[in-house]
């Protein structure tokens, strides 16, 4: 029960934050067949229940290929891209057309002891995308398969007022009637782009992006994503991470690649301060930044813990209003995670390191360094000469750092009149 109290506290500024916005959700015909899909489901309900106005896109490739494969035919691609001819044209229309109606009965279901009681959702489609051919590309034609035009936003956001929850399917059609196949992932990104979405969220079989060591990227911006696409090579994590980047170039503040896979993962990534999978965001996800005086609280969080067990010295909120212009901070998703302070010493040339603190959960990130960086240009600044730092239980970090071992006489006379020999903080110096 505290685990979920805690948990609960810890997303109630998410909840607020996500009410009221648009999200667009996109879900691979792959991630439809998995035996995941009711919790993804159920997940949808529940953020449609906390206000968030839903456009969920499906796609069809693993079902597409079903259908060619009982009628003997053959599919047929061109760097990547599925050339739908008439045959393989009504295998896409079969294909998406009960994907649709399987996903609105799914979305429709009021099962009793489950995140679907009472939910009485209503699910909107129809025809809200214009799609245009994509014609003839190095002497291969295309065929049917297109590339969206248009998205209906206001078609689209009159239905989000009503509260419908809108889902678009891989399909678009021309002012002239014709159909054409789309790509899921062309329908998203145009619709998160068309509608000004506030997320675009893009479920993938893995947890997020994963780097060359096999660990999950837990952030990018926009302009590191070429580097990982030529590492990928042609895959589909490389067309997910393509699709978030090109809507964030398209003005969508965030998008996000999680694993549907996963129970829970979308809810993690959205209601957790780290998330679970990859975010795609063009400002920054943490930041470095000089303290203000709505810090305060935040530094209050942060340090009690350490003068609680003598690591620092103690601080009042008094003190610490009153000195809030000597402290750098981390900041990750409104919250301070690592802190440090600069405090000029009278009549000389030197400035003492003070209260550098990384919350637990974030050690190991390289944040200590960010900040001693971020304290010694800041030294330079005002023209000191010399860094000092008074420490009780990390003197290897310093050491490793480039501080060498100093004493109470090396301190300038108004610092070394303040030093607490009952602390015995071992004192070192660095040289700016």
């Amino acid at each position: 029960m505290p685990e979920y109290v805690n948990w609960l506290r810890h997303a109630s500024p998410y909840i607020n934050a996500h009410r009221d916005c648009t999200f667009v959700v996109m879900l691979p015909g792959d991630g439809v067949e998995h035996p995941n899909f009711g919790n993804i489901v159920h997940d949808l309900v529940l953020l449609h229940s906390l206000g968030v106005r839903l456009v969920l896109v499906h796609g069809s490739r693993p079902q597409i290929e079903t259908r060619l494969a009982a009628r003997g035919l053959t599919p047929h691609y061109h760097h990547g891209m599925r050339i739908t001819d008439a045959a393989t044209l009504e295998c896409v229309i079969d294909a998406v057309g009960q994907l649709r109606i399987a996903i609105e009965a799914r979305l429709s279901m009021d099962m009793a002891s489950s995140p679907m009681q009472g939910s009485r959702l209503r699910v909107a489609s129809g025809n809200l995308v214009t799609a245009r051919p994509i014609g003839v590309l190095e002497g291969v034609d295309y065929h049917h398969t297109g590339e969206v035009r248009r998205v209906d936003r206001k078609g689209i956001n009159r239905l989000l007022d009503e509260r419908s929850i809108v889902l678009l399917s891989p399909l678009g059609y021309s002012p002239t009637g014709e159909i054409f196949n789309l790509a899921c992932e062309d329908v998203a990104t145009r619709a998160a782009i068309d509608l000004g979405a506030d997320k675009l969220l893009l479920f993938g079989a893995d947890l997020g992006l994963i780097d060359e060591h096999g660990r999950l990227v837990r952030e990018l911006r926009p302009q590191q994503v070429p580097a990982h696409l030529q590492r990928l090579g042609s895959n589909y994590q490389a067309e997910l991470l393509d699709a978030a980047a090109d809507a964030c170039r398209g003005g969508v503040a965030r998008s996000h690649i999680v694993s549907y896979a996963e129970d829970g993962a979308l809810l993690t990534e959205l209601f957790t301060r780290d998330g679970g999978g990859t975010l795609v965001a063009q400002e920054q996800f943490e930041v470095v930044r000089e303290a203000a005086i709505e810090d305060v609280g935040g530094l209050l969080d942060l340090i009690s813990p350490l003068e609680e067990q003598g690591i620092l010295v103690r601080r009042s909120r008094e003190v610490l209003e009153r000195e809030i212009e000597q402290f750098s901070v981390v900041e990750r998703e409104g919250m301070i995670i690592a802190c440090a302070a600069l405090y000029q010493i009278a009549d000389s040339d030197a400035g003492e390191l003070a209260c550098l603190a990384v919350n637990p959960e974030y050690r190991h990130g390289g944040r200590g360094d960010e900040l001693l960086e971020r304290i010694e240009d800041r030294a330079r600044a005002q023209g000191l000469k010399t860094l000092f730092v008074l420490t009780t239980r990390t003197a290897h970090w310093f050491r490793e750092r480039g501080f060498e071992p100093s004493s109470v006489d090396r301190l300038p006379s108004a610092r070394a009149s303040l030093y607490n020999y009952q602390r015995n903080s071992k004192i070192f110096e660095k040289a700016l």
